[in-house]
């Protein structure tokens, strides 16, 4: 692989597994150093040992909780005393936390999820702003398919937070685009190998789902950390503002 990123530095949230993972790696072969967070899913010394010889650098794995604004800013402080400048930012931390409709939804349950999907990238996204890089600075945000189609059953307010990414990540495209700093959102549709379907798909559901797929297939992780890749390069910086769909044509925008 190119190595684009060498010199450049890269946090991810939600870094430990899944998609937030292939991300990681995929940024540490372009040959960036990463840093990663995480929560319920720690990396395992294999996980951080082949980032290190990917990018040839230490790796900073984190707990951290980022709907905690405490947390973040320690977070912040940690990148900023770490690396200096920061180059790229994905803000992937996100889940459904559990299927209910809105008439089964209290509003503990309601804010939770839109906090761990809303909250947490501007959260992160504020506190990273002082040391991103400028011009050049990439963030790109997790949406969801569910932010175009409503998602699957109980999955209401999980689509309305992950809706609401799209205006966040368009608005603040233009806030940012003088700096020359690029916002993107990516949108995967059906990517197995990950806790989310793992906890709250079930098999039958699965097979329903790939049956609708016209490519034929579910998504993987690689899926969307290759098209995240790209819009961290140099050659993406007159792309901002974009939705990038991954989802094998179930959706076109």
């Amino acid at each position: 692989m190119n190595r684009t990123l060498d010199g450049r530095t890269a946090l991810i949230t939600g870094g430990g597994v899944g998609i937030g993972l292939a991300i990681a790696q995929e940024l540490a072969d372009r040959g960036a150093r990463v840093a990663i967070t995480y929560r319920t899913h720690r990396p395992d010394d294999a996980v951080l040992t082949g980032l290190r010889e990917a990018c040839g650098q230490q790796v900073l794995a984190l707990p951290v909780d980022v709907t905690d604004p405490d947390q973040v800013d320690e977070l912040a402080e940690t990148i900023r005393t770490e690396f200096g400048t920061l180059d790229v930012l994905v803000n992937n931390v996100g889940g459904l936390i559990k299927r209910a409709t809105i008439a089964e939804m209290d509003l503990q349950l309601w804010r939770a999820v839109l906090a761990t999907n809303l909250d947490s990238t501007y959260l992160v996204t504020h506190a990273m702003l002082p040391f991103l890089r400028r011009p050049g600075g990439r963030i790109v945000n997790m949406a969801s398919l569910a932010g175009r189609n409503g998602g699957h059953p109980g999955a209401t307010a999980y689509a309305t937070s992950k809706a609401a990414l799209f205006g966040f990540t368009r608005g603040l495209a233009k806030e940012l685009a003088p700096e020359q700093i690029t916002v993107n959102a990516v949108a995967p549709g059906f990517i197995e190998d990950t806790p989310f379907h793992s906890t709250f798909t079930s098999e039958d559901s699965k097979r329903q789902t790939v049956a609708t797929i016209p490519t034929g297939r579910a998504g993987v992780p690689a899926d969307v950390a290759q098209a995240v890749g790209w819009l961290t390069e140099e050659g993406a910086g007159f792309v901002t503002g974009t939705i990038v769909d991954i989802n094998g044509g179930q959706y076109f925008g």
